[in-house]
C-alpha cells in the first residue's frame, strides 16, 4: 500500500506504521515533523518534500516489541509484582531498564546525547536497586531528584570530576541540599563501583522558628477542610508531615481518641498519641475515598495548597511571620510547648520518637529563650475542698501542690 501524502514511508524498512514524534525546529524558524517507525524503531525527520534528500536526522532506536516472545518473561514478572502491591512506577522502571541498550551508537543529530542515554539507564538501575535494598520510598525519590539535578546542571554522572565541577559552580543550593546531593551521588557511584573523593560540606545548625499559637490557629482556621485537619494533626501530635500524610483510617481509635503510628520516618520509634475531640470531629468530616486519611496522590499537592493558603493569610493579616511557618514548624512548636508544660525532656523525646536524647536537647534552649527564667513563678493557683472541685481542676490541667487547713492547693503554669 502506497503511503499517503501526509504519512511518509520509513526510509529503513519502507513501513507506513509511524508515530508522530514531535517537531524539529530549524535555524530559519521553520519546523518539520519528526517520525518514529513502529515496525523497526527507526527515527527520522521529514525535511522538505521538494528536496531529493527527503529524510535527514535519522537514528535507530533500541526497542523491544513488548508483545513478542522475548518480552513475555519481563511482562509476567511485572504482572506478578503488580499483584503483590508493586507500583506502576516500579514496573515502568523495570521495563525501561530491560529494554534500553547503552551499547548502541547513536547517529549524529539524535534527540539525546549518547552519555545522557547511558546515564539515564544507570540511574534507573540504581533506583530500582535501592528500592530492592529496602530504602524508604522518600529516600529513593530524593536520590532520583538529586541525580537529575546534577544532570540538569551539565554533570556527567559517570565522571566524578565533572560532578565536582557542577557542585562548585552551583551557588543557589542550601547547605542541606548540597549535602543531600553529595550523599545521593556517593551511593550512586558506590553502586556503579566508581571511586571518588567526597567533597567537604559543612551544614551549620540553625535555631528553628517558633510561632505563637495564635498564628498557628489562624492558619488552621483559614485552610480548607482537608488541610485544616492535617495541620491540626501536626499541631497535636508533632508528627513529621510524611508520617501524618501516610496514616490510614485503621490507625485511628475513634472511641478512645488515639492515633497509633507504627510506620515512623527516619528510623524513629513508633508512637501513640491522645488527640482532642476537635481533631476527631475534623477527621470524621473528611470523605473516606481510600485507605489513607489524606487521599492526595502525593504530599507535594497538599504542600502546594498549604503554601497558597499561607501566602493568602499572611497578606490578609499583614503578618510576614506566617510565611515562615512550614509543616515541620508544627513539630518544633509542639516539642517546645510540651517541654515548657512538663519540664520532662524524656517525655518530649518519646513524643518526637527520637532515639538519641541529644536531638531533643535543642528544645530546652528554645523554651528558655522564649519563656525566660521567671516561668517558675508564673502560675494560676486554685484551692479545692470537695471532690467535685478537685476533679474539675485536674481535668483542666492543674497539678496538686500541698494541703493545709483541710484545703487542697493546685497550680498550673500560665
Amino acid at each position: 500500500m502506497a503511503p499517503s501524502p501526509e504519512t511518509p514511508a520509513c526510509p529503513m524498512c519502507g513501513g507506513t506504521r509511524l508515530y508522530r514524534d514531535g517537531l524539529r525546529y530549524l535555524a530559519n524558524g521553520s519546523s518539520v515533523q519528526r517520525w518514529l517507525c513502529r515496525t523497526c524503531g527507526y527515527r527520522f525527520t521529514e525535511k522538505n518534500l521538494n528536496c531529493s534528500n527527503r529524510f535527514h536526522h535519522a537514528s535507530k532506536v533500541d526497542r523491544q516489541i513488548l508483545n513478542c516472545a522475548d518480552a513475555l518473561s519481563s511482562n509476567c514478572q511485572g504482572s506478578c509484582e503488580a499483584s503483590s502491591g508493586a507500583s506502576s512506577a516500579r514496573r515502568a522502571v523495570q521495563a525501561l531498564a530491560e529494554v534500553e541498550s547503552r551499547g548502541e551508537k547513536w547517529a549524529a543529530g539524535a534527540t539525546e546525547k549518547p552519555n545522557e542515554v547511558e546515564v539515564k539507564g544507570k540511574i534507573i538501575e540504581f533506583l530500582w536497586w535501592a528500592e530492592k535494598q529496602g530504602y524508604a520510598k522518600e529516600t529513593v525519590r530524593g536520590y532520583g531528584s538529586c541525580l537529575r539535578a546534577l544532570m540538569y546542571r551539565g554533570a556527567n554522572l559517570l565522571n566524578p570530576e565533572s560532578v565536582k565541577e557542577a557542585l562548585a559552580k552551583e551557588r543557589s543550593w542550601s547547605a542541606n541540599r548540597r549535602r543531600n546531593v553529595i550523599n545521593a551521588y556517593t551511593t550512586f557511584i558506590k553502586f556503579n563501583k566508581i571511586e571518588w573523593e567526597k567533597p567537604k560540606c559543612k551544614v551549620e545548625k540553625k535555631i528553628p522558628f517558633i510561632p505563637m499559637e495564635q498564628e498557628i490557629d489562624t492558619l488552621i482556621a483559614g485552610s480548607n477542610k482537608k488541610l485544616a485537619a492535617f495541620l491540626q494533626l501536626l499541631k497535636e501530635t508533632a508528627m513529621r508531615s510524611g508520617e501524618a500524610f501516610n496514616l490510614h483510617w485503621s490507625n485511628i481509635d475513634f472511641e478512645r481518641r488515639l492515633i497509633i503510628l507504627n510506620n515512623p520516618e527516619k528510623g524513629s520509634n513508633p508512637r501513640i498519641f491522645k488527640i482532642s475531640q476537635r481533631l476527631i470531629d475534623m477527621l470524621n468530616a473528611l470523605p473516606r475515598k481510600s485507605q489513607r486519611i489524606f487521599s492526595n496522590k502525593t504530599i507535594n499537592s497538599l504542600k502546594a495548597t498549604f503554601i497558597e493558603t499561607r501566602k493568602r493569610i499572611a497578606h490578609k493579616l499583614q503578618n510576614p511571620r506566617v510565611l515562615k511557618i512550614s509543616f515541620h514548624t508544627f513539630r518544633h512548636w509542639k516539642a517546645t510547648m510540651e517541654y515548657h508544660r512538663t519540664k520532662d525532656i524524656l517525655y518530649v523525646k518519646n513524643l518526637l520518637g527520637h532515639k538519641i536524647l541529644e536531638h531533643t536537647e535543642l528544645y530546652i534552649n528554645l523554651e528558655k529563650a522564649i519563656f525566660g527564667d521567671t516561668y517558675d513563678q508564673e502560675y494560676h493557683v486554685k484551692v479545692a475542698s470537695t471532690p467535685q472541685e478537685i476533679k474539675a481542676l485536674l481535668e483542666v490541667g492543674f497539678e496538686y501542690v500541698c494541703e493545709k487547713d483541710s484545703l487542697l492547693f493546685f497550680r498550673k503554669r500560665k
